[in-house]
């Protein structure tokens, strides 16, 4: 890959970074805080605060692979290393997913308005079973991990990343076709959480379609709140959908690369593309959220007024 090419997807690979690295470090740091100073957290706040963490993980994962990959490629030859940043890959990977889920279904359960019994008693237990249910999604996404490092060999690693160009063996023929069915597999596993967060959304409109209908033969002409809340909701999760689908079909590219010729330029560009998703979501859920968006322009107001003391 000529030399200009490699700086110009660096640069963009580090500032898509720092906003992701900016932008969940304060959800992090304003729901830490408020747990700190109310010696209790939310639920809310706690979804927040590992999907952040998980998502920060994720873009140095992801940054390095780039890093690693673009100047020191050589440094996959063992396979060992490549082995480790799989492993990390893959379980920060599926904890963002998973957590983005339990997000979209905690909206759900807080904002719609059903009266299942099974829907009843759910709204009523989310609220204690939320860390059960992370530490739930933690211990599943270390077991695909496990799974998917353990199933792909030192042997294989070398014939895919190394940039050495040699004449495929039918060995690596047969590595990479296995390698090909455990990343099918590790894909559709990914599609269950999005069915999940895909089925909360259409279940947030038939209830606000449903609440609307109800205030339109009860008008008050006050101002609705649930309609605010539902609308919220639904941003909040329409757009992790639309960055997921994106971030699914990056992660696609950079995982499927390996049997493609510019294999190095594919993985690149795909991890670029999947940076996008833990990057831009945190900057849409400050903005969805009162609490974060009041501390984001408090935190706005403080440098503008210390940069004008400098000034003056």
């Amino acid at each position: 890959m000529p030399d200009k090419v490699e700086s110009i997807l660096m640069l963009v690979a580090a500032g898509e970074f720092s906003m992701g690295i900016l932008g969940n470090t304060f959800i992090g740091l304003v729901t830490c805080m408020g747990w700190i100073k109310k010696r209790k957290i939310a639920s809310i706040d706690l979804i927040l605060t590992s999907l952040a963490i998980s998502r920060i993980c994720l873009l140095c994962i992801i940054l390095l692979d780039c890093f690693i990959l673009v100047l020191y490629p050589d440094v996959y030859a063992t396979g060992k290393q490549m082995r480790i940043i799989d492993f990390f890959w893959t379980l920060t990977n599926h904890l963002s997913v998973w957590f983005a889920t339990c997000l979209s279904i905690f909206y759900f359960l807080k904002i719609a308005n059903f009266f299942h019994p099974l829907f009843l008693w759910m709204k009523w237990r989310i609220d204690s079973a939320i860390p059960r249910i992370l530490l739930g999604c933690l211990a599943l996404s270390v077991f695909i991990s496990l799974v998917v490092t353990e199933n792909l060999n030192d042997d294989f690693r070398c014939c895919v990343r190394t940039k050495k160009k040699t004449n495929l063996t039918v060995r690596c023929r047969v590595k990479k076709a296995k390698y090909s069915s455990i990343k099918i597999c590790l894909n559709l596993l990914t599609l269950f959480p999005f069915s999940v967060s895909l089925i909360s959304f259409l279940l947030l409109i038939l209830s606000l379609w449903r609440h609307t209908r109800h205030m339109k033969f009860n008008a008050t002409g006050c101002r609705d709140f649930s309609i605010e809340a539902h609308m919220g909701a639904m941003k909040a999760v329409i757009s992790f959908l639309l960055l997921f689908i994106a971030y699914y079909l990056a992660f696609l590219v950079a995982t499927s690369s390996y049997f493609m010729p510019e294999t190095e330029l594919a993985v690149i560009i795909g991890e670029l593309i999947a940076l996008i998703y833990p990057s831009s979501h945190s900057f849409i859920l400050i903005l969805g959220s009162n609490k974060l968006r009041q501390a984001s322009l408090r935190v706005l107001w403080k440098i503008k007024y210390i940069l004008k003391r400098r000034n003056f």
